[in-house]
């Protein structure tokens, strides 16, 4: 069997380092759409190395998001990465993202679900500098074909709707040109740029990450409910429940109570369908 979750749960993490300076994080930021309009204070501490200040789900893309992929190859983990979907993204700070940064990483298989159809691998990455730990992140990922041996189920991630109507709705529209750009901070999936690679995936033209939804997510609520301060997100979490295209509008809604703030997410032009749910930023 291409998973063999005991041998996978019992093997060594792997480690790595990993580094970063100003350009990726300015990358990074531009790659969400950042810089519009480009003279906007509030965007120039996104886009400006003299202000700049690094929105916390860079931690997904630092050193090019080798972490996931390291967890991939793990001991027990053979799998055909054209049947791997990502299921679910969590990342909690310990302390701001320094704008330029060394670090060692950790990462590990930390549970295998049997989903009957599927199996959900759950990768734990744990990062630390030289001034002691920066972030903690989780990745779900589905791997399909690989269920029905006999494991855990796991536990239900899914969440209740909020309920009401929301505190904030924002939308951000997505560029023609956002994946070929955000690609270039590591994930060089074809899926996001070749249109011949999509309609082989069962899509009539590229997609957009679905980490950049998760960003540019992140981005919205910082900027509408934080008062653009990144220092006061302490954790961050979503499933991804669908997908956007370029040049389509995310529809991001708001629920906002003490020190947290939930959000759906989806596509405006097609009748709301989801792309982020179970989203919640919990801040300071």
């Amino acid at each position: 069997m291409p998973i063999d979750a005991a041998k996978a749960l019992a093997a060594d993490p792997r480690t790595h380092q990993i580094s970063w300076d100003h350009k990726d994080v300015l990358l990074y930021h531009l790659g969400l759409g950042a810089g519009c309009p480009a003279t906007d204070p509030s965007e120039l501490k996104y886009t400006l190395e003299s202000r700049l200040h690094v929105l916390p789900s860079f931690a997904t893309v630092a050193g090019s998001g080798m972490a996931m992929l390291g967890g991939l190859g793990a001991p027990g983990i053979e799998v055909d990465l054209a049947a791997v979907l990502h299921g679910g993204q969590a990342i909690t700070l310990h302390r701001p993202i320094p704008v330029r940064g060394a670090a060692d990483t950790s990462s590990r298989v930390v549970a295998v679900y049997d989903k009957t159809k599927a199996a959900v691998v759950v990768l734990r990455s744990e990062v630390s500098d030289a001034d002691g730990p920066l972030w903690t992140s989780e990745a779900d990922i589905f791997v399909r074909g690989e269920g029905g041996f006999g494991g855990d189920r796991g536990p239900a991630r899914r969440q209740e709707a909020p309920t009401g109507e929301p505190d904030h709705t924002v939308e951000r529209f997505i560029r023609e040109d956002q994946a070929l750009l955000y690609r270039l901070s590591g994930d060089w999936n074809p899926l996001h740029a070749d249109p011949e690679f999509a309609r082989r995936a069962g899509f009539d033209r590229p997609i957009l990450h679905g980490l950049c939804s998760y960003g540019m997510t992140l981005k919205a609520v910082v900027d509408t409910v934080l008062d653009g301060e990144v220092s006061r997100v302490r954790s961050y979490r979503t499933r991804f429940a669908g997908i956007a295209f370029p040049a389509e509008t995310l529809r991001i809604r708001m629920w906002v109570s003490s020190g947290t703030v939930r959000a759906s997410v989806s596509a405006a032009e097609r009748d709301d369908a989801p792309v982020l749910l179970d989203t919640v930023v919990e801040y300071a």
